[in-house]
């Protein structure tokens, strides 16, 4: 399940009809897929494809994108830092970014003009896009696992255009599962951001 941290407010959403009307302004979507029981955890990529043919084919048509592909990250990942330092700084793409996680989880943090800076920790089960030429970045949790699928628009992918002076350092990537998430009378602090 999605959480959506905003700081600025000093307030976290959980609800999934919430995070979507939250979202919906800044242009992303949000949308919660069956995850268990259609596919084996073990899966390879063209699988995963295929169990989500249909999702994948109403949103090429939605968005206009050509080419869906699945990408796996783990510990064991080749050159991981390198390849994660390329995302956790603040950047745009000249592309919408979409991302249906299957597996292990992260955090889009985002940095609209209209808004105030907010974090989407995302699941097994979560599908979110962030809009082309919005300012985010992105960081794996703990586990520093997930598998995705994801969509393009361009066969050859997008390229990361990178702001000068980011906010992303002020800003640290925690993920919480639902045991820690308060009660809803306890104070609303967002711990995605640093003191």
């Amino acid at each position: 399940m999605a959480v959506v941290r905003i700081q600025d407010e000093n307030r976290q959403i959980t609800d999934p009809a919430e995070i979507r009307e939250f979202l919906a302004p800044f242009g992303i979507w949000y949308e919660k897929w069956d995850v268990a029981g259609r596919i084996d955890r073990d899966a390879d990529s063209e699988e995963i494809l295929a169990a989500y043919a249909p999702e994948i084919e109403r949103l090429k048509q939605q968005g206009g994108f050509v080419t869906a592909d699945v990408i796996n990250v783990s510990p064991e990942t080749p050159n991981l830092d390198a390849m994660l330092a390329k995302f956790s700084s603040e950047h745009t793409h000249s592309e919408d970014e979409v991302r249906f996680t299957v597996k292990g989880s992260g955090v889009f943090h985002i940095h609209p003009d209209n808004g105030p800076v907010f974090a989407v920790q995302v699941e097994s089960g979560d599908l979110i896009n962030v809009p082309n030429g919005t300012k985010h970045w992105f960081d794996l949790c703990s586990d520093r696992n997930i598998r995705c699928i994801r969509l393009f628009e361009d066969p050859s992918g997008w390229t990361p255009h990178y702001i000068e002076e980011g906010i992303h350092a002020g800003y640290t990537p925690i993920c919480m599962g639902p045991q820690y998430l308060p009660s809803d009378d306890a104070p609303q602090i967002d711990p995605a951001v640093k003191p």
